[in-house]
C-alpha cells in the first residue's frame, strides 16, 4: 500500500471510529513526497475523465507550484478544479484548437478546458512558431485558471528561447482610487536563459498578494499586512477574508502615494493582452474560478484569457554571446552590496529554485484543511 492510500484509509477509519480528532490527526501527516502527491492527484484527474496526457500535465503544473513554494497555486487548486467539474463548468475532454493564425501568431480556443491544459497547448504552439519565425505569440480564450505563469515561461528555456506568460483572473482587484472590483491579480512571468548560471525567472502578480495566498492566511487564522487589501468602502484592512465581504485586493503599491497606479497599469496591460487580443472576457466579466460563485449573466467574450510568447535568442544575436552577457548580468546583480542586516542580493528565480531543492529533499507540506480536501476527493475516486 502506498503512503497516499494509507493516509486515505486511515483518515476515514479515524472518522468512522471517532477515535481521533481531525486536527490532531492531520498534524501527524503534513509531509508528502513528490511522487506520493503526484500519484494521488493524477488519479483524481483521471477519475474526473481527463486523458492520461492531460492528467499528467495538470498534476505536474500544480506540483511545480508546490515545489517553488507557491502553495497558493498548488494542491489548494485541486478542490477548485474538482468543484468546477462537478458544476459542469470545466470540460475535461476538450478540443483545444487554433481559430486564427499568422506565421508568428495564433489565437487558441481552449474549449472550456482546465486552464493548465489550454495553456500548455498554447505555449507549445508559441515555441513552435518561434522556431520558424524567430518569435511566436499566442492569445488564448475560453479557458480557466492556469496555475503558475512561471511554468509556461520556463518551457521556452530548453529551446534556447525567452518565454513570456500572463493571464487575467477573477475580478477581485479594485483600480487605484476605486472600490469596484474590475481586475484580477493578473500575473506575468518572464524566463530568460543564461549560460553557466540558472535562468532568470520573474513570476509575479500585479498585486501585493494572490487570492490563493490570502485563502491560506485565512485558513491559518493570520492577519495580512496593511496595503494588501481594502474593505468595501476602500479603507485599508488586515483581514485576509475581507474579499468575501465586499472588499478587494489592491494593485501592487498599495495606494496611489506608494505607486499603486503603476500596479494598476500592469494589471490592465495583462488583462488587455489576455482578453482583448484573444476574445476572452475582460475585467469584471471574467467568470469566477470557484464553483460557489455563480457564472455572470453578462459576458463580453469566451471564458478566461491568457497570452504567451517565445523568442529565440539567436534571432537577436548569437546564443553564445547572449548567454555570456546574461551570465555577466547575473554576476553583476548578485554582487550588489546587501542592505544592513541582509546576507545577499537575489535575482529573480533564485529563491524559488532554492525552495525547490529543499522541498524535493524534505517533502511537500500541506495545511491540514487542504490535506482534508485532497484526501476526501481522492477517496471518491478510490
Amino acid at each position: 500500500m502506498c503512503h497516499g492510500e494509507y493516509l486515505i484509509n486511515a483518515f476515514h477509519d479515524a472518522i468512522s471510529e471517532e477515535k481521533t480528532e481531525i486536527s490532531s490527526f492531520y498534524f501527524l501527516f503534513v509531509m508528502y513526497k513528490y511522487q506520493e502527491l503526484y500519484d494521488i492527484c493524477k488519479g483524481i484527474f483521471l477519475g474526473m475523465g481527463c486523458s492520461d496526457e492531460d492528467a499528467s500535465i495538470v498534476t505536474e503544473v500544480l506540483l511545480a507550484a508546490e515545489l517553488h513554494g507557491l502553495s497558493s497555486h498548488g494542491m489548494l487548486r485541486v478542490k477548485d478544479i474538482y468543484q468546477l467539474w462537478k458544476a459542469d463548468r470545466i470540460n475535461v475532454t476538450p478540443n483545444v484548437h487554433i481559430v486564427h493564425e499568422s506565421p508568428s501568431t495564433a489565437t487558441v480556443d481552449g474549449d472550456g478546458a482546465i486552464g493548465i491544459v489550454a495553456a500548455h497547448y498554447s505555449m507549445k504552439l508559441a515555441i513552435e512558431k518561434a522556431e520558424k519565425a524567430g518569435s511566436g505569440w499566442v492569445a488564448t480564450c475560453n479557458s480557466n485558471h492556469f496555475g503558475i505563469a512561471g511554468y509556461y515561461a520556463r518551457m521556452a528555456l530548453e529551446h534556447d528561447m525567452t518565454g513570456v506568460a500572463m493571464t487575467n483572473a477573477n475580478p477581485l482587484v479594485a483600480p487605484t482610487l476605486s472600490t469596484s472590483r474590475l481586475l484580477g491579480t493578473n500575473p506575468i512571468a518572464v524566463a530568460i536563459p543564461a549560460g553557466k548560471y540558472p535562468a532568470f525567472v520573474a513570476d509575479f502578480a500585479t498585486t501585493p498578494i494572490a487570492r490563493g495566498k490570502l485563502a491560506i492566511m485565512g485558513k491559518k487564522g493570520e492577519s495580512c499586512p496593511t496595503g494588501w487589501v481594502q474593505d468595501a468602502d476602500g479603507c485599508p484592512s488586515t483581514d485576509p477574508d475581507i474579499i468575501t465581504r465586499g472588499g478587494a485586493i489592491v494593485p501592487l503599491g498599495g495606494d496611489e502615494k506608494h505607486g499603486s497606479h503603476k500596479g494598476y497599469c500592469m494589471g490592465a496591460i495583462v488583462d488587455i493582452f489576455s482578453s482583448v487580443f484573444s476574445g476572452a472576457n475582460f475585467g469584471p466579466f471574467v467568470p469566477p474560478q470557484v464553483a460557489y460563485l455563480p457564472l455572470k449573466s453578462e459576458k463580453v467574450g469566451e471564458g478566461l484569457g491568457h497570452f504567451f510568447g517565445a523568442m529565440r535568442i539567436d534571432a537577436f544575436r548569437s546564443k553564445e554571446e547572449f548567454k555570456a552577457e546574461m551570465d555577466k548580468w547575473i554576476e553583476t546583480f548578485r554582487a550588489a552590496k546587501p542592505a544592513k542586516g541582509e546576507e545577499r542580493v537575489y535575482i529573480p528565480g533564485d529563491k524559488e529554485r532554492e525552495k525547490k531543492e529543499r522541498i524535493l529533499r524534505d517533502g511537500i507540506e500541506l495545511l491540514p484543511s487542504i490535506e482534508a480536501d485532497l484526501l476526501s476527493i481522492a477517496k471518491e475516486f478510490k
